[in-house]
């Protein structure tokens, strides 16, 4: 299936966004309230006891960031799909790519719908180190449960770890709707760079896939649209977007 032509750009972006976010010694998630190693290597060690299947290899499903940064050795990639379960953005995301003051929305799966995407097989004699640094990358920002999810390939099904919207968790921002959801991604920045950055990726590489996301789609046209306009997140706020370097 052809790639469609995004209106969301690069440059668009770093025009919008010309100044860095200064993390101010704090780290890059200063915002949000981390998961420490301890507790992140205790649910690790639980969730990997309740693993399906093969105990040699394990299957890791890739959405968002994990589809075009996957950051961790792995064996094989295959496109997947999973039900049950939809990519939307319904996360706030406070640091990173937020601050407190103008928070982004993250991706997560949410209940509902199918989910297309990408399922790496992560092999080796230690998964548990393999699995690691992906764990702590995703979780220790407290948005996310991890659940074992049937998804769908072509060389047949295969049980997927995957990080789902945690419902319960703070971060948990519910069904906002499709204008709210792009005022914020359009003004939010943080230490590593724009939340429309984020966005633009994660679309770019659904599309280079053949993947037809329309709440992907939808966003990038309407965050392209306020950052063309230099709208803020906040309308009712006089202050203008804040500037960001691109970064992450």
């Amino acid at each position: 299936m052809p790639k469609r032509s995004l209106t969301l750009d690069a440059a668009l972006i770093a025009r919008a966004h010309p100044h860095p976010v200064t993390e101010d010694g704090r780290g890059p998630g200063y915002g949000m309230a981390l998961m420490g190693e301890p507790e992140a290597d205790a649910r690790l060690e639980a969730v990997l006891a309740e693993k399906p299947g093969d105990p040699g290899s394990l299957w890791l499903f890739a959405y968002g960031a994990l589809m075009w940064r996957p950051d961790f050795p792995f064996a094989e990639r295959r496109a997947a799909r999973v039900r049950g379960w939809h990519r939307r953005f319904c996360l706030w995301q406070r640091g990173f790519r937020g601050t407190p003051e103008r928070p982004g929305v993250m991706l997560a799966l949410d209940r509902g719908g199918q989910c297309r995407g990408l399922a790496y097989r992560l092999a080796g004699d230690d998964l548990r180190a393999a699995l690691r640094p992906v764990w702590r990358r995703e979780m220790r920002g407290r948005g996310y449960e991890a659940r074992w999810l049937d998804a769908e390939t072509a060389g047949g099904p295969v049980p997927a770890l995957a990080f789902v919207a945690d419902r319960a968790g703070a971060r948990y921002a519910g069904r906002l709707g499709d204008a709210e959801i792009a005022d914020h991604i359009a003004a939010a920045c943080g230490p590593i760079g724009p939340s429309a950055e984020y966005l633009l990726n994660t679309v770019a590489a659904c599309e280079a896939m053949g993947i037809r996301d329309r709440h992907l789609f939808t966003m990038q046209a309407l965050v392209a649209e306020r950052l063309a306009a230099g709208e803020p997140a906040d309308q009712n706020s006089p202050t203008p977007m804040p500037g960001c370097g691109r970064g992450g």
